[in-house]
């Protein structure tokens, strides 16, 4: 389910709700009780974890090289050199 953030456009109290996709966007507000409460656009926050998702995603300093050290084809085995220079594997 996402979360959403709302506004009170009367006291400015900021407000998240954990609502399903069809649910009705909240209208009253939590701190002063009146019907001004509106849904804001905000970027969604989210991290794609996993074995499935490219492997130097949010990794940082040496870690990011797995890729480009395993990323040889077999059209730069013929040529001797890997793109990026920095190919380990034996062609």
């Amino acid at each position: 389910m996402p979360i959403y953030e709302y506004q009170c456009q009367s006291c400015g109290h900021e407000h998240e709700a954990l609502q399903k996709l069809s649910a009705e966007p909240l209208v009253t507000c939590p701190a002063c009780n009146k019907p001004e409460l509106m849904k804001k656009i905000s970027a969604a926050g989210f991290r794609l974890k996993g074995s499935g998702w490219y492997e130097t995603d949010f990794k940082s300093g040496a870690k990011k090289n797995v890729a480009g050290e395993a990323s040889c084809s077999s059209s730069s085995s013929s040529s001797g050199s890997c793109p990026g220079g920095g190919c380990t594997k034996a062609h």
